[in-house]
This record gives structure tokens, C-alpha cells and sequence, in this order.
């Protein structure tokens, strides 16, 4: 007990947690199943990517959370994103440099290099890698100007939606007989039918609808499009390096002798500072210059998923009108349901009359009418026109109440 307790707990606090484990375990330590060192790590085991070049080349390779920041110049908040672990919506993040992109069942780190796409068992990320390969096959002998990193994340949008399309046009064609079936002939199954294909379509549109509002945010920002300019970034970054290394070359000594003295204290903040300047100084530049490339690759395909978008409303609409045509039907049945009733209880209360007089006639009295031949059927023919008027009397009111048709 000692031995388990000793690497964790403070010698001072010894009898306190033995206290306590006598109180939850009867005598045996709570924490004893715990393996801390897996549950340390958790989260930190290598992953499967697939590396895709600019050459197009492509490889496998198994890298940890660790590794994954250092190569790409991520927080761990931003990896997070990717984990197929955790639910998280549909994002396009723009970061210094690199992209990260979930759209779907695409995860992918995009940089100005390399696409290190999350390796899975799904079609999609098969179908990434050999568009993608295709088009950069496709592209060698081409003079396109468009940088990597877009064509990566071009591909990735085209993916997302043509599934999205394929799924909501699978819908349309199974849903639309359906519906159609629904509505001439109501019954439990058919309704069943109805109310799953209706949560499949609000599930649908939920996706779509994410994949539309982070198409739509980064239109609007173009602040968030200018970090995508990866590959400007990368130049400019390279030109800024180079003429720093020749001015210092050509003074002869290091460019910070120029300036006023700096504190060796503040030599530690001063990379940062240096980037941060560079990167305000990209991001201004690029705002004014090319932003409205990557404006008409994301508006291309926000025409697309909002047209899908509008597929799905569509079903939607047509569901609802079914609805409101099958709660027609069904209050008009009803309607004549108690339509009918009517009439039976106006019929039965009629032959209640008939009932009362042979009550009358049933009684063990003596009445001079009984010795009467003809006085049975008189009584009888009596009896019906009086039941007959009061019939049609309450049919009249009936009529003039607008109750029945």
C-alpha cells in the first residue's frame, strides 16, 4: 500500500488518503486500476498520414500530435480539430503556415509543401489523394497559376460537395415515390418511412448548412483569406531573409548594431515580434492584391453547396405540404365520421320512439283499444309519419346549421 502510495501522495497527507480509500474501497485503494502513464499519454499515440508533395508524390508516414506541431507550426488546440475522437464542426483555418481543413470526412494539413491528410478506411480520403495526385499530374504541363495550397483545398471543397449532392439527390429519388405513396393511401407503415427520411434530411441539412456558413465566413473575412496565401508568404519570407543576410553581409556586421542598444532580456521576444511584424506585413499586402483569387474559388463553390442547400429546403417543403394534405384528408374523414354519427344517433333516437310506444302497449293494463282490430296497424302507421317528421325536422336543422353537407 505504502509502495503505491508514495510516488503520488505527499507523506503528510498518508492518513487522510487512507481515510478515504477505506471509505470508498472498504480497505483498498480507489486509485489502484489507474495506470497514469496511459492515461499521460492518451492522445499523444502516432497517427497514420498519407504526405502528398507538390511533385506529387505521395507516402505514408506515422507521426504523433508532438511531431505534428513542430512540422507545421501548430498549437495543440488547432490539432484538436482533426482528431476523429472528438465531434467538432466543419473548418477551414488559416494559420501562419499552413490549412487546416475538416470538411466531411476529409482531415487534412494543408502547407505550401505538402497535404498530410488523416489516413482512414473511408472512400473520401482515398478519393482525395488520387484527385489530387491527378490534377497535379495533370497540372506539370500546364502554366497554372494556381498556388498548391489551393489546389489542395479546391479539391477538398469539390469533394465535400459532391457528396453532399449525391447524398441529397439519393434522397430526392427515394423519397419523392414515397411521399407520393403516402398521400393516396396513409398507413403506419408508410408513415414510419416518412418520419426517418425526415431526420435523415434535417441531419443532412445540418452538414450542409455548416459546410455553407464556413464557406460564407471566410468570403467575408479577408483576413482569413489572406492567411491562406501560403505560398506568397513562403516567398516573401524567403525575399525578406535573403536581403537581411546581404545587408548584413555587405555592412559587415549584424544588422542589430544599427539600431540602439538591445537589453539581452528582451533578445528572447524580439523572434517573435520580427514575425508577427512579418506576417501583419504579408497579410496587408495580400489584402489588396489577391485576395479575389481565392474570393472566386470559395463563391464557385458556395453556389454549389447552397444549391444543395436549397435541394434539401425543397424536400423539406415538399414534406411539409404533404403533411399539411394528409391533416386535410385526415379531418375531412373525420369529419364524416362524425358527419355519420350524427345521423345514427338522430336514426336511433327515432326507433326510440317505436321502443317507447310498444313499452306503452307492452304494460299488463286493460285498454278498450285492444279489442280493436285495425288499431295495431293504425298505431303502427301513426308512429312512423310522427317519427318520420321528427327525422327529417332534425335532418332541416341540420342542414340550415351547415352540419352535414
Amino acid at each position: 500500500m505504502a509502495g503505491l502510495r508514495d510516488p503520488f501522495i505527499p507523506p503528510s497527507y498518508s492518513v487522510r488518503s487512507k481515510s478515504v480509500n477505506q471509505l470508498f474501497g472498504g480497505g483498498r485503494p480507489v486509485l489502484s486500476g489507474l495506470d497514469f502513464s496511459v492515461v499521460k499519454k492518451r492522445g499523444q499515440g502516432s497517427r497514420s498520414w498519407i504526405r502528398i508533395d507538390v511533385d506529387g508524390q505521395s507516402e505514408v508516414l506515422e507521426l504523433d500530435k508532438a511531431s505534428l506541431m513542430r512540422r507545421c507550426n501548430l498549437p495543440a488546440r488547432d490539432l484538436r480539430l482533426l482528431d476523429p475522437l472528438f465531434v467538432y464542426p466543419t473548418t477551414i483555418l488559416g494559420r501562419e503556415k499552413a490549412i487546416i481543413v475538416n470538411l466531411e470526412q476529409i482531415r487534412c494539413i494543408i502547407t505550401a509543401d505538402e497535404v498530410l491528410l488523416m489516413n482512414s478506411l473511408d472512400s473520401c480520403v482515398r478519393q482525395y489523394e488520387l484527385e489530387l495526385l491527378r490534377r497535379l499530374d495533370m497540372n506539370k504541363n500546364l502554366s497554372d497559376d494556381l498556388p498548391f495550397e489551393f489546389r489542395a483545398l479546391e479539391v477538398a471543397l469539390e469533394l465535400a460537395c459532391a457528396l453532399l449532392d449525391a447524398q441529397v439527390t439519393e434522397l430526392e429519388i427515394e423519397i419523392y415515390p414515397v411521399l407520393d405513396e403516402l398521400a393516396s393511401s396513409i398507413s403506419t407503415l408508410n408513415l414510419e418511412r416518412v418520419r426517418r427520411m425526415k431526420s435523415h434530411i434535417l441531419a443532412l441539412t445540418r452538414r450542409v448548412q455548416k459546410v455553407r456558413d464556413e464557406i460564407e465566413h471566410l468570403m467575408d473575412d479577408d483576413g482569413d483569406m489572406a492567411e491562406m496565401y501560403l505560398t506568397e508568404k513562403k516567398e516573401r519570407n524567403k525575399a525578406y531573409a535573403s536581403s537581411e543576410l546581404y545587408i548584413s553581409n555587405f555592412a559587415g556586421f549584424p544588422r542589430a548594431s544599427m539600431s540602439a542598444p538591445v537589453s539581452p532580456l528582451s533578445h528572447s521576444g524580439s523572434g517573435k515580434i520580427e514575425k508577427a511584424l512579418s506576417s501583419a506585413m504579408s497579410r496587408s499586402r495580400i489584402d489588396g492584391e489577391h485576395v479575389e483569387e481565392l474570393e472566386m474559388l470559395l463563391e464557385a463553390y458556395f453556389v454549389v453547396i447552397d444549391g444543395t442547400l436549397n435541394k434539401l429546403l425543397s424536400l423539406k417543403e415538399y414534406i411539409d405540404d404533404t403533411e399539411i394534405f394528409i391533416n386535410i384528408k385526415l379531418d375531412n374523414i373525420r369529419n364524416q365520421l362524425i358527419q355519420f354519427e350524427l345521423l345514427l344517433t338522430t336514426g336511433t333516437f327515432v326507433v326510440t320512439i317505436f321502443a317507447a310506444v310498444a313499452g306503452v302497449f307492452g304494460m299488463n293494463i286493460v285498454i278498450s283499444l285492444f279489442h280493436y282490430a285495425p288499431a295495431f296497424v293504425w298505431v303502427m302507421i301513426i308512429t312512423a309519419i310522427f317519427g318520420g317528421l321528427i327525422f327529417i325536422s332534425f335532418l332541416w336543422y341540420y342542414k340550415h346549421k351547415k352540419l352535414i353537407p
